[in-house]
């Protein structure tokens, strides 16, 4: 007898659990790409896009994954040869690093490591010894997928502004737009990539760039651009074709047609960034009680730093893997795997794994969730806190 049968559960960060809603609006034939509805719809995804950001600023989109919009940020800005300061807090800043430097950018890296944010007097230490400014742009990850830290992207523009340092601030909010809070035009953001298969809730194969006319102004002396990646034709397009620099991902464009007006018109934002923190608080009060008698803990102690999308947890010697085994035969729920290196060294990667909490999620599937997870414990054998199910109610009964 298995208990997993029934409606599969993918609690992984990302993709995440898309709505009927979306799926439904992307069943449909091929449209007419160069006139008609599409067309239409397309130009109004902008302005709800924008919401989204918090931005007035310019918006390119890609048929690409993230990782796709990181080299669309690299390209319209920097040439060979420019020097960028990378802030690594697992594995994703650092990836967007490595794509720099093997596309000839003299990348400085400042790491952090795995269960810290980011120093901010470290990085005003390293843009004061910057004397003659060769720093072109300052890299952060809003929220990295793979530690869960929430890294404080306002603080990194108050330290540029505070040492007069001219760099561009580029922000990947890939894990969490739409989840965890975000203003790119009051914190000062340059350049902001994000894809669509997370708090967008629309699955993977679009990917987002957010910039301002600054960053636009570097692009006039970036050596980097190519036909494809360059964001101006997409951002202030003479033709529809343009958007996209060829046939437009017009299924995606359906779903994500719906996702946006479930986010900006219909639950509104900040609602949506309630939520998220709700839940993302009622699954840290499960996991501290859980610790209070056993091995779990959260991989990001101070909650003040953790993401409201994501959370990486240790569940002690070789528990993370036997949980997520036992998830998946059992309660019908995947969990994701740990990346990146986040077990740190000498570390087992078996003791990780990841909860998405993200998008389409709401209080009876986190607290799923938990159940399964206190469940797979006592199955287990695993020494937990007794309460931890009763903690995470409480945090959804407060609101």
């Amino acid at each position: 007898m298995s208990l997993a049968n029934g409606r599969h559960y993918l609690a992984i960060p990302g993709p995440s659990v898309m709505p009927d809603r979306v799926l439904q609006a992307m069943h449909r034939p091929a449209p007419n790409i160069y006139t008609g509805q599409l067309v239409d719809m397309v130009a109004g995804l902008v302005p709800d896009l924008r919401t989204v950001a918090r931005t007035t600023q310019n918006v390119a989109m890609y048929i690409a994954n993230g990782h796709g919009a990181w080299e669309a940020a690299l390209t319209n800005t920097l040439s060979r040869g420019d020097r960028i300061l990378v802030l690594g807090t697992g594995r994703f800043c650092l990836g967007w690093g490595e794509m720099a430097a093997a596309m000839g950018i003299d990348c400085q890296i400042i790491d952090f490591g795995q269960r810290s944010d980011i120093d901010m007097s470290r990085v005003a230490e390293a843009l004061a010894a910057d004397r003659e400014h060769r720093i072109r742009a300052v890299l952060a990850v809003q929220v990295d997928t793979s530690t869960s830290v929430k890294n404080d992207i306002e603080g990194i523009r108050r330290t540029l502004d505070a040492v007069d340092h001219p760099a561009l601030l580029f922000a990947d909010c890939i894990a969490c737009l739409a989840c965890d809070e975000f203003h790119m035009d009051d914190w000062g953001v340059d350049v902001m990539v994000t894809g669509s298969q997370k708090g967008l809730m629309t699955p993977p194969g679009m990917g987002f760039v957010f910039f301002s006319d600054k960053a636009d102004q570097a692009r006039a002396r970036a050596d980097l651009v190519t036909p494809y990646w360059d964001w101006r034709p997409r951002a202030n397009p003479a033709e529809f074709y343009r958007y996209f620099n060829g046939t437009a991902p017009t299924h995606h464009l359906y779903g994500l047609r719906v996702a946006l007006d479930m986010i900006v018109h219909e639950e509104g934002l900040e609602n949506v960034w309630h939520r998220h923190a709700v839940l993302a608080r009622a699954v840290w009060a499960a996991l501290e009680v859980w610790g209070q008698a056993g091995p779990v803990r959260p991989n990001i102690a101070d909650r003040n730093t953790r993401s409201h999308s994501v959370t990486t947890v240790n569940f002690g010697p070789g528990n993370g893997k036997r949980m997520r085994d036992w998830m998946t035969a059992n309660a019908g729920v995947t969990l994701g795997i740990p990346l990146g290196g986040v077990e740190g060294p000498g570390g087992n990667a078996d003791d990780f794994l990841r909860i998405g909490h993200m998008g389409h999620v709401n209080t009876h599937m986190v607290l799923g969730v938990l159940a399964s997870l206190q469940a797979g414990m006592t199955a287990l054998g695993i020494p937990h806190g007794a309460t931890g199910l009763e903690a995470a109610m409480k945090v959804i009964a407060e609101g």
